[in-house]
């Protein structure tokens, strides 16, 4: 059951205090982390993704343009998260 936009951008908030804020690229992370996390909880969403694949989409869109950059985040927690 597709989770509504309240509950959706709740979802993302919390998943995003395990991403550290800091200038670009870092900052850039968490907002193309919200954009890809959000259409992967809606309802048109070709099938479901965990945070965890959302986040490793992310960093892959963002090494094509800083390809020496190690991104910061909470490995334990997205180790864990299964939606």
């Amino acid at each position: 059951m597709p989770q509504t936009l309240k509950q959706m951008r709740a979802t993302v908030l919390a998943e995003l205090n395990h991403i550290p804020k800091g200038p670009a690229p870092q900052g850039e992370l968490r907002m193309v982390y919200w954009t890809l996390r959000m259409r992967s909880l809606g309802k048109r969403a070709d099938r479901r993704k965990t945070a965890k694949e959302v986040l490793e989409e992310s960093i892959t869109s963002l090494k094509k343009d800083y390809p020496d950059i190690e991104f910061e985040y909470d490995q334990s927690f997205f180790n864990k998260v299964e939606e």
